[in-house]
């Protein structure tokens, strides 16, 4: 195997964490934390030629991804992942700034999540013509529901959080094979409702939505990093993660790729809502079989337990590198708490949750106004900060890889020339979507005050990370 000299120096925490997390825990975990539904009907609306963007953005970015969290989280399984990878690559400094976009990228995402949650959830209570989708009394009510509900489940420990994450996958799984079935019987018995051809599976990169689709693929793709935060917390890291990965990963590429075919083959991408066209497409299929109207609403009940476990999973994640910011006394101390029962840094997830629920009343009782505007630039922002992790995850395998000294035969990607191509494969996607992400809409009357308000949005969450690091390193050293 191949070895770094500083491999075998992990610092334990100060503190005892339960390891309780298992191979299965992992694998389920990773599929919630990646994989959702509505990246099929985002890349189905875009037309035929959105196949061929998954498959090269699994190529360039999701296997570079998998295969480099793979090698860091078996050399360094310790608690924080990406943010201690970087830490000890290249000083606390690049460490703090990983760890806090990481973490404060995650506050914005769970507003947006839980909202797309309550919409579909309507399909499951049988109201979808009801109106209560636009009732944003209801929206809020539900999303604040199903928030404070992973709260509690992740606070009162692993143990029992664990169970939301993996009946969350196995709640955003089901409904897509699902999908994939009523796609393969279309497929055997009737013509496709897009066409698929050589011609429309071809990507055109000089019109403007497919350079737009590539930034959201790989988004759809990222999160693969998300379990190593938990290294402490698992039962033999360096065994289970990686193949935790390895194992998740075909599962997640493949509903991705084959839901996106199935829901061309069953609606016309032209009428494909961009996000509820999985369930334009189940209802479509369960049409040609006939008598299986009964499905949609239980395939949207199990989407909404899908998310729900995606929400716990992205929670209990980044409330890790919190957890070990604070530890490192950059963040208050109090973040470094750990609950004196049930052993989980309660302190760091109340404080996501508080924040996310205060982002959710700026979503909500802004609508409409100009605070809604103002909330969907700092979503594009939040797009563009969210990639600055990956930049870091990618050079600290290159870095890793650089230093390595081989004691027996590789892998096909073990080799120092393998490693250089995963790495700057990767790198070099991150660096185009975050360059896609500044892109604004076709229909944006003022192109530059888009760009201007993105990446001056992003530039300015840097800075407060350096102000809070600053602080930091003056009242905690």
């Amino acid at each position: 195997m191949s070895t770094v000299s500083e491999a075998a120096s992990v610092t334990p925490l100060p503190v005892e964490l339960p390891r309780v997390l298992t191979l299965r825990d992992l694998v389920l975990f990773n599929i919630v934390a990646v994989l959702s539904l509505r990246w099929t009907a985002t890349a189905a609306a875009a037309g035929p030629s959105s196949l061929t963007m998954w498959v090269l953005a699994a190529l360039f970015f999701f296997i570079p991804q998998g295969l480099a969290v793979s090698h860091l989280s078996a050399l360094y399984p310790q608690e924080g992942g990406i943010y201690s990878w970087t830490k000890r690559a290249f000083g606390e400094g690049h460490g703090f700034l990983c760890g806090w976009c990481y973490w404060v990228n995650n506050i914005l995402y769970y507003p947006n999540l839980l909202m797309s949650t309550a919409v579909i959830a309507v399909y499951a209570i049988g109201r979808s013509e009801s109106g209560l989708m636009d009732n944003w009394t209801y929206i809020f009510a539900a999303t604040l529901t199903s928030l404070w509900l992973a709260v509690w489940m992740n606070i009162v420990g692993l143990k029992t959080g664990r169970w939301l994450q993996n009946l969350g996958a196995i709640g955003t799984y089901l409904p897509g094979l699902v999908l994939i079935g009523f796609g393969l019987h279309a497929a055997l018995t009737r013509g496709a409702a897009t066409p698929i051809t050589l011609a429309s599976i071809t990507p055109n990169f000089r019109d403007m939505s497919a350079l737009n689709l590539w930034a959201s693929i790989a988004f759809a793709y990222a999160g693969l990093e998300l379990c190593a935060v938990m290294g402490d917390e698992i039962k033999d890291p360096r065994r289970n993660l990686p193949r935790s990965i390895y194992i998740a990963a075909p599962f997640i590429a493949f509903l991705y790729i084959a839901g996106t075919a199935s829901v061309l083959w069953l609606v016309p991408s032209s009428e494909v809502h961009v996000v509820s066209g999985f369930f334009q497409a189940m209802a479509a299929g369960a049409r040609d079989l006939g008598g299986w109207a009964w499905i949609i609403p239980v395939a949207a009940m199990l989407y909404v337990l899908g998310n729900i476990g995606g929400i716990g999973a992205w929670l209990t994640g980044p409330a890790r590198v919190a957890f070990v910011i604070g530890l490192d006394r950059y963040f208050p101390p109090a973040f470094g708490r750990v609950h004196p029962k049930w052993k989980t840094p309660y302190v760091a997830i109340l404080t996501q949750a508080v924040l996310a629920t205060l982002f959710l009343m700026l979503s909500v009782l802004g609508k409409g106004t100009t605070v809604e505007k103002a909330y969907l630039i700092l979503l594009d922002t939040m797009l563009l900060i969210y990639f600055i992790p990956y930049i870091y995850l990618f050079i600290c395998y290159l870095v890793v890889r650089s230093k390595e000294t081989v004691a027996e035969p590789q892998p096909w990607y073990g080799g120092k020339i393998a490693g250089v191509v995963i790495g700057f494969g990767g790198l070099l996607l991150t660096l185009g979507a975050m360059i896609v992400a500044t892109i604004p809409p076709t229909d944006t009357v003022d192109p530059w005050m888009f760009r201007l308000k993105v990446i001056g949005g992003a530039a300015l969450f840097v800075l407060l990370g350096g102000v809070v690091f600053w602080r930091g390193r003056r009242t905690g050293r």
